[in-house]
C-alpha cells in the first residue's frame, strides 16, 4: 500500500541527520592528487606539506610561467584560502598555450586543496576556483576564413 505525503505526517518526524564532514583524500605519500583542466591543456597536480616550492614540468613555477599575471594566476587559490607557503605543488601540465595551462594549473590547484581540507570548499568555491572554464576554440567551418570569419566580398 501506498504511504500517504500529507504535511500533517510529516510533522511528527525528525529532521534528516546532517551529513557528515567529507572525509580528506591523501595517498600513502601524504600527497592528495587532482586534474585541473582549461582550454586545451590538462594538468597534473599533487599537494604535500611543504615550504611552497612549486614545480612546473621539472621547472620552477617563476621560471615555467614568466608572465607575472600567470604567476599571480596559480597563486590564486592558495592566497583565497591562506595556504601560502603551506604546501609544495608538483604540477605535470601539458597541452594548449601557457595562459590555458595556468588557468588548469589553478583548477587542479584548487581541486587538490579540496580533496586535502574539505572544509575550504565554500571559500574556494565563492572564489570560482572550482568551477572548470568550459569555453574552447570554436571550430572552423568550411566556407570561411576562420570559425566565423567570411572571405572580403567583392561585387567584380
Amino acid at each position: 500500500m501506498a504511504e500517504s505525503r500529507t504535511l500533517a505526517d510529516l510533522r511528527g518526524r525528525a529532521a534528516p541527520a546532517k551529513a557528515e564532514p567529507a572525509e580528506a583524500k591523501i595517498d600513502v605519500q601524504g600527497r592528495s592528487y587532482a586534474t585541473g583542466k582549461r582550454k586545451n591543456a590538462i594538468a597534473r597536480v599533487w599537494l604535500k606539506p611543504g615550504a611552497g616550492k612549486m614545480i612546473v614540468n621539472g621547472r620552477d613555477s617563476g621560471i615555467y610561467f614568466a608572465r607575472p599575471v600567470l604567476r599571480m594566476l596559480i597563486q590564486q587559490p592558495l592566497v583565497a584560502s591562506n595556504r601560502v607557503g603551506q604546501f609544495d605543488v608538483w604540477v605535470s601540465v601539458k597541452g594548449g598555450g601557457l595562459s590555458g595551462q595556468a588557468g588548469a594549473v589553478r583548477h587542479g590547484i584548487s581541486k587538490a586543496l579540496t580533496f586535502r581540507e574539505p572544509d575550504l570548499r565554500p571559500v574556494l568555491k565563492a572564489g570560482g576556483f572550482l568551477t572548470r572554464d568550459s569555453r574552447v576554440v570554436e571550430r572552423k567551418k568550411y566556407g570561411k576564413a576562420k570559425a566565423r570569419r567570411s572571405f572580403q566580398f567583392s561585387k567584380r
